[in-house]
């Protein structure tokens, strides 16, 4: 017996009517602005989206976001890495968590973040070849990928981890808040995919944001502070916020990248300019001459390393652009110039014609820019807010570097040419090495105070994940200084020695990478 019931009239196809006639945020949005010109009151939901008029001089476009209405959906992520082609593992914006408590009971909100187009850049600001520009009428922080040469110091300097790398085109990319949507008067892809209308696009006070930033003001829990570059997205809320939220990732131990290229340039450079000094002080010119050889070698082997962390090296060359705000492009420029002058010193101690006077002033430029060059690489790190990069740290452990393995050089090449080496160095070798091991242990010592301090993280990774890096860095340098000590009795004892206080220094410039706690903002849970 039949029921009555036609195929049109199936449940099945019925619900795939209704589904037919149902709107998604990003269509009921598009209808809104284009009955915009009908219906005049739809304007006001219009500019809670997306302001009806561009910003006025000091002013800027910024991001809001309503945390109240962000459930962590991915909606916005999906649509950016839509809409901009990013690779597999690429995003320009991402959702993470906070946590917290108090009186009332507990805190939990996903946070979604992107670019903060702050007013004070560090990206811009960091760039050796001004590959980052604001636009001066929108204040929308944009990458020029043609200029970009693959440096990644944009993504150390920004506190936010917004630049990211893309290993196949070898170059850094961001968000520039789809900028050529908004100058046609469309939102951008996260506002237009956010289903709770969580994203907007507001106009922002530039130097409002400027004295509420440099002045102690919040931005948002469990994130940087913004004295630094000073970010320009408003997050609001209706919500109290604990005193204790902060980042739901916050503990996680996770090691950051090694950059190796710049482990191998650091180390190689600052023993360079040690193995230069040492030939200054050198009695004999047999050990002056194996000083300076081994100084072009390490210097030259130390830049061309360099070059191989760019993913564009041939666009090096562009380096000297940032001179006036980039601490890269001093190093860059102030190396380039030590270069030249540490071969010639090199080359000079060949020829007896050249006088004395001569060489000795080569010699002596040629460390004094090696040393200013180190001092640039301190700054580099200092630069980027990272406490285990912090100026006393870093200064402490390059120029410590150049000391010991100048030193330390110094001897072992007294043993390879069997010239008698001066007791007063062996003794300022071996007291500089155990001097800058001992500095570096205490480092590991903030593993035991309360609380959550950057110091503290830095010492769990060394003392866990990057344990066995650990163990052999003190290893072969405690091996070194005892070798280092024999060679009293024997010379030959230097050259291993050497050779492990290097080894030593190589795998500290791995941890120094390995160990740092980045700054960034709130990721997701980790286990």
């Amino acid at each position: 017996m039949s029921s009555g019931i036609t195929v049109e009239d199936s449940p099945l196809e019925m619900l795939l009517k209704e589904q037919g006639t149902l709107q998604t945020p990003v269509g009921v949005f598009s209808g809104k602005h284009a009955d915009l010109k009908k219906e005049p009151e739809q304007a006001q939901f219009y500019k809670q989206l997306l302001p009806l008029s561009k910003p006025k001089a000091g002013e800027q476009y910024a991001f809001k976001v309503d945390l109240d209405k962000c459930t962590g959906c991915k909606a916005c992520v999906s649509a950016c890495h839509s809409l901009n082609g990013l690779d597999d593992n690429e995003t320009w914006r991402d959702v993470g968590s906070i946590y917290g408590f108090d009186e009332s009971g507990s805190y939990t909100q996903t946070v979604t973040t992107a670019c903060h187009h702050c007013a004070d850049p560090g990206c811009l600001n960091g760039c050796p070849v001004l590959a980052y520009e604001k636009d001066p009428e929108t204040g929308i922080v944009r990458h020029l990928d043609d200029q970009c040469i693959g440096c990644q110091y944009c993504v150390l300097k920004c506190p936010y981890d917004v630049p990211k790398y893309s290993a196949k085109l070898g170059i850094v990319r961001k968000c520039d808040m789809c900028h050529s949507r908004l100058a046609e008067g469309e939102a951008p892809a996260c506002v237009q995919g956010c289903p709770t209308e969580a994203i907007s696009i507001t106009i922002v006070d530039t130097s409002e944001t400027l004295t509420a930033a440099r002045s102690g003001g919040e931005f948002l829990a469990g994130a940087p502070t913004p004295d630094y570059t000073v970010p320009t997205t408003q997050y609001v809320t209706n919500r109290v916020i604990p005193a204790n939220t902060e980042a739901a990732d916050r503990h996680a131990l996770k090691p950051e990248h090694a950059h190796l290229p710049l482990v191998f340039m650091l180390t190689l450079t600052q023993a360079s300019i040690g193995a230069y000094l040492a030939s200054l002080l050198s009695q004999t010119s047999s050990s002056q001459i194996g000083l300076a050889l081994f100084g072009a070698l390490t210097m030259t082997l130390g830049l061309a390393a360099s070059t191989s962390h760019l993913g564009r090296p041939l666009g090096a060359w562009r380096a000297f652009l940032g001179l006036r705000k980039s601490w890269l492009s001093r190093e860059i420029v102030v190396f380039g110039g030590c270069f030249p002058l540490a071969i010639a010193y090199s080359a000079a101690l060949f020829f007896e014609q050249i006088p004395s006077a001569v060489t000795l002033a080569a010699g002596i430029l040629a460390v004094g820019s090696g040393l200013l060059g180190i001092f640039c690489s301190v700054m580099i790190y200092h630069d980027t807010q990272r406490a285990f990069w912090r100026f006393p740290v870093s200064a402490g452990k390059f120029f410590g570097a150049t000391l010991t393995l100048g030193l330390s050089a110094y001897l072992a090449m007294s043993a390879i040419t069997q010239v008698e080496f001066n007791r007063g160095l062996w003794a300022c070798a071996i007291l500089a090495v155990g001097i800058k091991l001992a500095l570096e242990a205490r480092q590991l010592l903030a593993v035991k105070t309360e609380g959550y301090r950057p110091a503290k993280q830095s010492a769990r990774l060394m003392l866990q994940p990057l344990l066995s890096i650990t163990r052999v860095r003190y290893s072969v340098s405690l091996i070194g200084i005892v070798l280092l000590g024999l060679s009293c009795f024997g010379s030959t004892f230097a050259i291993p020695g050497f050779v492990c206080i290097l080894a030593g220094e190589l795998l500290e410039r791995t941890l120094f990478f390995t160990a740092v706690v980045a700054l960034k903002m709130p990721g997701g849970v980790q286990v």
